[in-house]
């Protein structure tokens, strides 16, 4: 049951009473939610103002004439018109009653809807370079999409996970090259890495598995053939240490795409450009120089280039460079026309900070590829600061100068790592400090909010001990009389509870899904909060020996709020342990 959708329906079926002519699409712009100051009321809606202009109206009019509708309510105990046009609804008591047994009927899926009305939404995330292990800068966009994909597919829509793979261009040549020095190294040679090649002592155990294969013969053969065989072994060695990495968080891809099958005489980029060309797409033209650069360091030359102003780009931009290979973008297009041509007109890319130029010319491309038939929205992750007692932390770096995904993990733990790095926007850098994820207080939000799970056992244990006949079972919960729930403090914590469906949708809508974080430390506080309550008086605790009707009662309670932090801390991809050691 979502208290506010069912509102904003009787808001809308009101207005249509009154005002039977209005559109259904101006009617779908009315809001309902809680209002700012929670003294005013309930329930909240901006309806008269939505309606007014284009009724010739004015809204303190039209919500006057709403509020006379919902006088006859009998869920609403009071309403209430204020400011230029507000209507301020107070619910009357049953209708938390409702909500705490939609609770317990629905269980997992309480706040599942079908809002995405099972349109296919395509989100590529992590997509780093496979040339060595995940680092901490890519573990956050890694949870970010990992749990809006769960987000989404929790609200409806048909989610598709994907890995785009750049194994194309200089840096695969020369993880390559980086490669067949450590199969020399195997071989007994002693080697110096150069400045420029990759490090890390990752790639050792790639170059066993060359010397174990072929033994030393690569040494005798053709720069190409051997360039082909460590590129292949090489790149499927890192991708399969990307997928070991990113399953320690419990991440895993439907399509890992690779970028190569792009290129090639014939390939989708070819084909795509041909396409743009047939559409008059693509000109052949010059460009100015980019602020900043002198004119010496401009090469001004007449270029193939794509209309991406057109689009909404801030400049046209090249697709073939001067020696006549595609460039980057080029290969962006051609993906993205291929995520089309696979069906996907809702896509999402997940980048990372030193992307954000990367934003506009990849809607561009979207909208071009698409004829504006699909829209792209391209989510941020800013950098992670790593501290320890509010200091800068240096960790051990085992491949190279990274920090990697598996340390933060062995460090910390997937739920602490995962948690925390929803538990702020990702567009807004952060400081994750080892020494607050790992402290048992309430200053630990991961901590907090499964020890509100582990304390609605306890009081589950706590009943057991002191009423041992007492049917706590999911029948008898459900069975519960939810209409003693009647005290303030209580019909609190059930409003709490009652914004999650909304809090999912919009978290949906808006693809921000670190608002079920917050919402579940929320929801965590107010519970912990009734539960000290029940210290100071003890008419609010939750299990009373002498009124077993009242305990059942408010145990249908805690395992709603059970419910609902499991609810969350699933689409977070976080677990809800019974106890914390």
């Amino acid at each position: 049951m979502d208290v506010f959708a069912l509102f904003a329906a009787r808001v809308s079926n009101a207005l249509q009473t009154l005002y039977p002519d209005l559109p259904a699409d101006l009617l779908a712009r009315i809001v309902v939610e809680p209002p700012r100051d929670a003294a005013h009321g309930d329930l909240s809606t901006n309806a008269a103002m939505i309606v007014a202009k284009p009724l010739g109206k004015n809204p303190r009019e039209v919500a006057t004439a709403l509020v006379e509708q919902f006088k006859a309510d009998a869920d609403v105990t009071e309403v209430e018109l204020a400011g230029p046009g507000f209507i301020n609804f107070r619910l009357a008591t049953p209708i938390w009653h409702q909500v705490l047994r939609s609770i317990a009927t629905q269980g997992a899926e309480y706040g599942r809807s079908a809002l995405g009305k099972g349109e296919a939404v395509n989100i590529e995330f992590v997509s780093a370079n496979p040339t060595g292990p995940m680092h901490v800068g890519h573990t956050r966009g890694a949870v970010f999409g990992d749990t809006l994909a769960s987000l989404m597919a929790f609200s409806g829509y048909d989610v598709t996970r994907e890995y785009y793979i750049n194994d194309a261009g200089s840096q695969i040549d020369t993880l390559a090259r980086s490669t067949f020095l450590r199969y020399r190294e195997a071989l007994g040679e002693a080697i110096e890495i150069p400045s420029g090649f990759y490090p890390g002592e990752y790639l050792m155990p790639v170059g066993q598995a060359l010397k174990d294969e072929f033994g030393d013969s690569l040494l005798t053969k053709a720069e190409p053939e051997v360039t082909a065989i460590v590129k292949g072994r090489v790149l499927a060695a890192m991708l399969d240490l990307i997928k070991k990495d990113l399953a320690q968080l419990g991440i895993h891809h439907d399509v890992f795409f690779s970028e190569r099958t792009l290129h090639g005489e014939g390939g989708a980029i070819d084909a795509t450009l041909k396409w743009l060309r047939e559409e008059g797409m693509v000109y052949e033209g010059r460009l100015e120089p980019p602020k900043g650069k002198a004119p010496e360091e401009w090469e001004d030359r007449e270029q193939t280039l794509f209309r991406a102003t057109d689009y909404g780009d801030d400049i046209d931009r090249p697709l073939v460079k001067s020696d006549g290979t595609y460039t980057y973008f080029a290969a962006d297009i051609a993906y993205h026309r291929n995520k089309f041509l696979r069906g996907f007109k809702h896509m999402i890319n997940v980048l990372g900070a030193d992307h954000s130029g990367y934003v506009k010319r990849l809607q561009a491309a979207t909208k071009a590829v698409s004829l504006n038939a699909a829209d792209m929205d391209v989510r941020i992750c800013q950098l992670v600061r790593l501290l320890k007692n509010g200091e800068p932390f240096k960790m051990s770096k085992r491949s190279g100068d990274l920090v990697t995904l598996a340390d933060v993990v062995e460090e910390v733990g997937a739920d602490a790592t995962r948690f925390m790095l929803m538990y702020r926007r990702n567009d807004a850098s952060m400081d994750f400090d080892f020494a607050l994820v790992k402290e048992q207080t309430k200053d630990n939000p991961v901590f907090y909010v499964q020890y509100a799970h582990a304390r609605a056992y306890s009081i589950f244990k706590t009943a057991q001990r002191d009423l041992p006949a007492l049917d706590v079972s999911h029948a008898a919960l459900a069975a519960a009389e939810i209409e003693r729930i009647v005290t303030p403090a209580e019909l609190d914590l059930v409003r709490v509870l009652a914004a999650w469906p909304r809090t999912v949708a919009a978290a949906a809508v808006a693809h921000e899904p670190h608002r079920i974080a917050f919402y579940v430390h929320d929801l965590a506080a107010a519970f912990h909060s009734f539960w000290a309550k029940g210290k100071d008086d003890v008419s609010l605790r939750f299990v009373n020996s002498e009124d077993p009707k009242l305990t059942l009662a408010r145990l249908a309670l805690v395992d709603a709020v059970r419910q609902v932090i499991v609810n969350g801390l699933t689409i977070l991809g976080v677990s809800a342990p019974e106890e914390l050691s």
